[in-house]
């Protein structure tokens, strides 16, 4: 499971030109889910995405997560992110999970997130869907987070 996070002032998703989230301060995240991935990878990258200190400290470090802040988190179900781009010039989707299994683990990741944050806190886009996302990356922060290997 690949999470791409940006550190937003606001962000927002619509479908068929309605808005359907939207946040002010917090993380924008497109979630790319694999073949491979199962409820314990969304578990592992949820927890670790709530949790990841990106956010300014009074000494103006990254030192603070969402948890920290109260700011809140918008997920963007992005297929894209599990293409394996590692040679020729067009992505390949052999690791990217079928559907199902996508929609069911995307929604796992939202049961997470929501435990952790408060519903209240996290916004979300439709999966499956053509969807347009507006943010203003604030920084620029961005950074790409996977599920598997030493997370603990």
């Amino acid at each position: 499971m690949k999470g791409l996070i940006q550190r937003v002032s606001q962000a927002s998703v619509a479908v068929d030109g309605k808005v359907i989230g939207e946040i002010a301060q917090g993380l924008l995240l497109f979630l790319g889910i694999e073949r491979n991935d199962d409820t314990a990878s969304a578990e592992a990258l949820g927890r670790r995405i709530a949790g990841y200190r990106v956010f300014p400290d009074a000494q103006g470090r990254m030192n603070q997560s969402l948890l920290d802040t109260g700011g809140s988190l918008l997920v963007v179900s992005q297929f894209t992110l599990a293409a394996d781009t590692r040679s020729g010039t067009r992505p390949g989707f052999s690791t990217a999970a079928a559907p199902e299994q996508a929609e069911s683990l995307y929604q796992s990741f939202l049961a997470v997130v929501r435990e952790l944050l408060g519903s209240h806190r996290v916004a979300c886009g439709q999966f499956g869907a053509d969807m347009k996302v507006a943010l203003v990356n604030d920084g620029p922060v961005t950074f790409l987070l996977e599920s598997g290997g030493a997370i603990k």
